[in-house]
C-alpha cells in the first residue's frame, strides 16, 4: 500500500485528468510514476511538459528514448519502468534476445549506428559519470549529434533516478502501470 494517496484515474480532474487521458490514449495505461506525481498537480504538469518536449521538441527518436529509459532502469534495477519500457521495445519489434543483447552491449542495439552511439554514451554516463571523456563527446559530434542532443539524452536517462527513489520512498506498487 502506498504511503501517499495518489489521484485515481476515475477521480482525476484538470491537468491530472488531461495527462491521464493522454497516457491512456497513447499507451493504454498510466505509468505508476506518473500517477505518483498526481498528488502535486504542478509537478505533474511539469512532467507532462517534459514528456511533450521529448515527443515534439527533441531530436531524439521515440525508439532511442525508450532504449535510454530501459537501459537506465535496467542499470538502476528499477523494475517499475524496466517492464514498461521493455514492452515499448517489444512493440517496436525487439525480442527478449535482442533486449538481453542490449543489456550487455548498448552498441549492439537494433538502433541505427548514430543512435546506438548516443545510447552507449548515456549508459556510460549513468554507470560512471567521471569516465565520460572529451573523446566520447567528439564521437557523438562525428555522428552529427549536437550538445543539446547530448544533454537531452542524458536528462532522459538520469530522470529515471528520481522516480526510482521516489517509488521506493513512497512504497508505490511494484508494477509500473495501472490500467
Amino acid at each position: 500500500m502506498p504511503h501517499i494517496n495518489t489521484v485515481l484515474p476515475e477521480q482525476a480532474q484538470g491537468v491530472v485528468k488531461q495527462g491521464y487521458d493522454v497516457f491512456m490514449t497513447h499507451f493504454g495505461t498510466i505509468p505508476k510514476p506518473i500517477q505518483m506525481l498526481s498528488v502535486s498537480p504542478e509537478l505533474f504538469e511539469l512532467q507532462l511538459k517534459r514528456n511533450r518536449y521529448f515527443a515534439t521538441g527533441s531530436n531524439l527518436s521515440f525508439s532511442l528514448l525508450a532504449h535510454i529509459r530501459y537501459m537506465a532502469a535496467h542499470h538502476l534495477n528499477y523494475g517499475f519502468c524496466m517492464d514498461f519500457n521493455r514492452e515499448l521495445l517489444k512493440r517496436q519489434g525487439l525480442t527478449d534476445e535482442d533486449i538481453t543483447t542490449l543489456e550487455t552491449d548498448p552498441l549492439k542495439s537494433m538502433l541505427e549506428e548514430r543512435e546506438s552511439a548516443m545510447l552507449a554514451f548515456v549508459v556510460k554516463g549513468i554507470k560512471s559519470p567521471a569516465s565520460v571523456s572529451e573523446n566520447d563527446i567528439t564521437v557523438l559530434r562525428a555522428h552529427g549529434w549536437t550538445d543539446k542532443d547530448m544533454v537531452d539524452a542524458m536528462v532522459q536517462g538520469v530522470s529515471m533516478i528520481d522516480h526510482a527513489i521516489m517509488m521506493q520512498v513512497f512504497d508505490m506498487d511494484t508494477q509500473c502501470t495501472t490500467a
